[in-house]
Parts: C-alpha cells; sequence; structure tokens
C-alpha cells in the first residue's frame, strides 16, 4: 500500500472510531488531526471536506464492516433462524468493536445524519437495504427447507429483527452494559423458534 493510501485508510479508521465514540457532529476535523496526527493539507489532499470523508467512511469501513457481521452470516444454507440468533448473540455479546454504551454505529449515523444530509440518507439506506434484502432471502430459503414455516411472512420478521436489534441497541447505551441483551436475546429466541 503507498503511504497515501495508507494515509487516506488511518484518517478514515480513526476517524470512525471517534465518530462513533462521539457523533459525527461533534466529531470536528480538528479532533481527527489530533488523533491521526496528520497536517490540514493532508486531510484536505484526500478529503473536500468532513462529509465527503463521512461517506467515504460508510462505503470504506462501515460497509465492509457490516458485510462480515451483517450478511456473511445469513448466507449459510443452516436454519436461518438459528443463524439469526447466532448473529444477534454475537453482535451484542461477543463482537469486540461494537461497545454497549455507543450503540450501533450504522444506526448512530442514521439518527443523527439522514434527517437533514441527502447524501448520508442514500448511502446508509443503501446498508439497510441490503442487510433486509439478506434477510428476507435467507428466511425465504429456511421455508423452502422446511427450518420456517411456510406461512410466515419473510418481509414482516426482517422488519420485526432490524427495528428490535437497533431498539435495544439504544438501550443498551442508556444501560451502559450487557445486562439489557440478555432477557432481549431470550425473547428473540422464544419468537424465532415460534416461526418453524
Amino acid at each position: 500500500m503507498k503511504k497515501s493510501e495508507a494515509t487516506r485508510l488511518t484518517i478514515l479508521q480513526k476517524a470512525f472510531e471517534l465518530i462513533y465514540v462521539k457523533g459525527y457532529q461533534t466529531t470536528s476535523i480538528d479532533d481527527i488531526l489530533a488523533t491521526t496526527q496528520v497536517t490540514k493539507g493532508a486531510f484536505y489532499y484526500h478529503f473536500k471536506n468532513k462529509d465527503e470523508m463521512g461517506l467515504a467512511i460508510i462505503s470504506e469501513i462501515l460497509k465492509p464492516t457490516m458485510e462480515i457481521a451483517f450478511i456473511s452470516p445469513l448466507q449459510s444454507l443452516e436454519n436461518p433462524l438459528v443463524v439469526i440468533y447466532d448473529m444477534m448473540h454475537h453482535l451484542l455479546l461477543e463482537n469486540p468493536f461494537l461497545k454497549p454504551e455507543f450503540g450501533c454505529p450504522a444506526s448512530n449515523l442514521i439518527q443523527e445524519m439522514t434527517p437533514w444530509n441527502t447524501d448520508f440518507n442514500n448511502a446508509l439506506n443503501e446498508l439497510t437495504h441490503q442487510w433486509e434484502e439478506h434477510l428476507i432471502e435467507s428466511l425465504e430459503r429456511g421455508k423452502q427447507s422446511g427450518f420456517v414455516r411456510k406461512d410466515v411472512n419473510a418481509r414482516q420478521v426482517t422488519l420485526m429483527v432490524m427495528s428490535s436489534y437497533w431498539g435495544i441497541r439504544n438501550l443498551g447505551k442508556l444501560d451502559l452494559g450487557n445486562d439489557t441483551y440478555l432477557p432481549y436475546l431470550k425473547e428473540l429466541k422464544s419468537y424465532l423458534n415460534s416461526l418453524h
């Protein structure tokens, strides 16, 4: 990797970490410069402004991360009800990056940025739809292979799973710990089991 590419990647990674903890709007370019130890000139060599950097974070950091954690598990041919539960369990209790006190980085950006920034809205909407489509496909495969009842509406289940995940992430921010996640996971397992 060339030095300029490495610098750009460092800016994106460090900025992403700062934004995850502090929020997008309260993270300044000066905060990013202090954390990355790059010059203002180097920052503006790679990005016209903060929003261009933010969109690059979504496409180059957040999207690949979500593909690994939220999409790849759903490509399994195993029982999707078990796969979905295991994925949620991992995201809430085992993922070393996702901290209860900071919530879900994608959800945070959706709440903070989409009401007033069309470019962020479009980029985050694409991420959300990708997860939604893979959840639906996984459940439809489960219906075909007998893991999921034929009468189950895959889109409705998907919306419930997605919204409950983001909701419990927000409650976890209030509790600052995993205590909220445990009863949620228990109820999620019961709900998913009812779909068989």
